[in-house]
């Protein structure tokens, strides 16, 4: 029920700002809306207020405002207050309000969302310098080694760990030009990252020069036992560097009733502990509390707001670059999300609390302002570049070219739709078992 109601939440929110945009846009030029409507198909509950109906409707995958003579067919009169009796200057500000106001959406919830501060690993505005590189990993696999500077991933240059992530993570089973620097000379690898979790996100298997630390042991429990105390900062586990939390937990759990050997550091002095991993389920566990090296991110609104639009424009280019990706074929289209995947995301995110669930918010309405502005017909983008072409040939396209243009659109869309809702049901365990030819 949780999920269902923070992705009504979530939807219906993004949807109302993106139409309220439109609507506003259209009231302020004097043209006469129609219908307002959440969601799309038969109308559940309606009113009337002056010229305009108000609605929610039963299918809640997005919503619309009809405008007195909006296309050619429509029934018209000539009189001021229909939309196609406006100029295209003022055509265009109806149509670029709804992706306006989603973005502008975007700035404001990650504004609020910076401002409540948080704690971040220390180590994500670091230079990627590699500290570890795990096991039989992609890096591994290339010959990325330890001290190694990594400088740009596909040309494009990386200055952080977070840019390190965003640049790999969109490029899961692609061979990537690694750049990096060894001993003052410069190298290029190439590295084919490996997909992790259900939405295939890249990974090369690489980690910063920092440990995870113990934070509390459980009485009684293995790590008690052996001797491991609160405080301890784990070095290695059976001689391979440990970098981060998720790291240590994975490799204790891939070791259930297996003796290992933990060094970890403490009171300056590197000790070896041995202790076998209880086995709970197919896991083991030695009853550890495990943290890392955080730093916390308090800004003041002024600040918070600069990060926010800082944030949303970095954010902005992923989305070009992926989409970019797409068409080259650099990023994979399983890393599509459709409805069905918002859905199970806004239920975690609800999980987590108010402020996580606004923060995906923030990233989906910048990814729904952005995706309405591509030039596909039927998209608000779609219309503006087709008033953008009647305007440069200073003439309006025939009805006939118009309409082969909006069926082109709304075939792309049905195939984009048609990608997302499979990529979303192989999410999905017992769907995916269904799915023989997988």
């Amino acid at each position: 029920m949780t999920t269902i109601l923070a992705f009504v939440f979530v939807l219906g929110v993004l949807i109302f700002v993106h139409e309220l945009g439109h609507f506003i846009a259209a009231r302020r030029i004097g043209v006469r809306v129609i219908t307002f409507s959440l969601g799309f198909g038969p109308k559940v509950f309606s009113f009337r207020r002056g010229d305009t109906e108000y609605a929610i409707s039963a299918i809640p995958l997005g919503g619309y405002v009809k405008m007195a003579g909006e296309s050619p067919d429509d029934p018209r009169s000539g009189k001021d207050d229909e939309f196609l009796s406006k100029s295209k200057w003022q055509r265009f500000q109806v149509l670029i309000m709804g992706p306006a106001m989603n973005v502008l959406l975007a700035i404001v919830l990650m504004w609020v969302v910076l401002l409540q501060g948080a704690q971040v690993p220390a180590f994500i505005d670091r230079p990627p310098v590699i500290g570890s590189v795990a096991s039989g990993s992609p890096a591994e696999r290339a010959g990325i080694q330890r001290g190694d500077r990594i400088v740009r991933v596909s040309g494009r240059e990386v200055a952080t760990w977070e840019d390190l992530s965003i640049a790999i993570g969109t490029k899961a089973n692609r061979e990537v030009p690694v750049e990096l620097v060894r001993d003052g000379q410069t190298i290029t690898l190439k590295v084919t990252p490996d997909p992790q979790t259900k939405y295939e996100v890249g990974d090369i298997g690489v980690f910063p020069d920092v440990h995870p630390s113990v934070i509390s042991v459980v009485k009684g429990d293995p790590a008690d036992r052996a001797g491991i105390r609160p405080g301890d900062v784990v070095l290695a586990v059976n001689g391979q560097p440990m970098s981060v939390s998720q790291q240590l937990s994975d490799a204790i759990a891939a070791h259930p009733g297996e003796p290992i050997t933990i060094t970890v550091r403490r009171d300056g002095q590197a000790v070896d502990v041995v202790v076998t991993p209880e086995k709970r389920g197919e896991k083991g566990i030695i009853g550890i509390s495990i943290g890392e090296e955080l730093k916390t991110i308090d800004p003041g609104p002024l600040e918070a707001l600069r990060m926010s639009l800082q944030r949303n424009y970095e954010f902005s280019g992923l989305i070009f670059r992926t989409l970019g990706g797409l068409l080259t074929r650099e990023t994979s289209p399983k890393q599509l999300m459709g409805p069905v995947a918002i859905a199970q995301l806004s239920g975690e995110y609800a999980a987590a609390g108010f402020i996580a669930l606004l923060s995906l918010m923030a990233s989906i309405s910048l990814n729904l302002g952005i995706l309405n502005l591509l030039p596909i017909p039927v998209l608000d983008g779609g219309h503006i570049f087709i008033m953008a072409i009647e305007g440069l040939a200073r003439r309006d396209l025939s009805m006939k070219v118009k309409e082969q243009l909006l069926l082109a659109g709304f075939f792309l869309l049905m195939i984009l739709m048609v990608t997302v809702i499979y990529n979303d049901l192989t999410r999905i365990q017992w769907v995916e078992r269904l799915m023989f030819w997988r």
